[in-house]
């Protein structure tokens, strides 16, 4: 399987256990896990051939880690991301000092103004280093990097969690927590 193929099952899976699973009929468990043989069935059917052995190359091989098995390989989920209500079982954890979020700069003047909203999503998305707040930024438009005072909030007694794939979550961040990192 090429780098495109697997980009093109990728943002598949990313529909279909982050966001619409209904798209192929799929049924996702309390905690977003999809049995393995349900999704290759679904997934064949709706005309997304896929083999076991390449829907772990897609996992395996993604970067970022968006998707994982089960300890005994029978169930698969999206480690974080959902904009459906799934318990991923996270247990609130101390985040570093600093976390970053990146962000298109036309969204300055609103962040600004309300904080870091998780809109549709479970959550806010936090990374621990600027690289990857870039790389996000950059899918949204003019990239800009903001640093989020983790250490003030987690004082404050807000709650961050730390997904599979490294990605921290928290509910808001209030603009008074927010810098612009130049």
């Amino acid at each position: 399987m090429n780098s495109k193929q697997r980009d093109h099952y990728s943002k598949f899976l990313s529909l279909v256990l982050r966001h619409k699973p209904e798209t192929i009929n799929l049924a996702l468990d309390a905690e977003g896990w999809a049995l393995v043989e349900d999704l290759l069935a679904k997934m064949n059917a709706y005309g997304e051939s896929i083999s076991l052995a390449e829907l772990k190359e897609v996992v395996h091989q993604n970067a970022k880690k968006r998707f994982a098995f089960s300890e005994d390989g029978q169930h698969i989920r999206a480690s974080q991301g959902h904009s459906l209500k799934v318990d991923l079982k996270l247990q609130p954890q101390k985040p570093p000092a600093l976390l970053y979020h990146g962000t298109a700069q036309r969204n300055l003047e609103s962040i600004y103004e309300k904080g870091l909203v998780k809109g549709e999503r479970q959550y806010v998305h936090l990374s621990s280093d600027r690289e990857t707040a870039l790389a996000v930024g950059q899918r949204y438009g003019k990239p800009i990097i903001l640093k989020v005072n983790t250490e003030a909030m987690h004082a404050d007694g807000l709650s961050f969690y730390k997904s599979e794939n490294d990605v921290w979550l928290c509910d808001y961040v209030a603009p008074t927590f927010l810098e612009l990192d130049e």
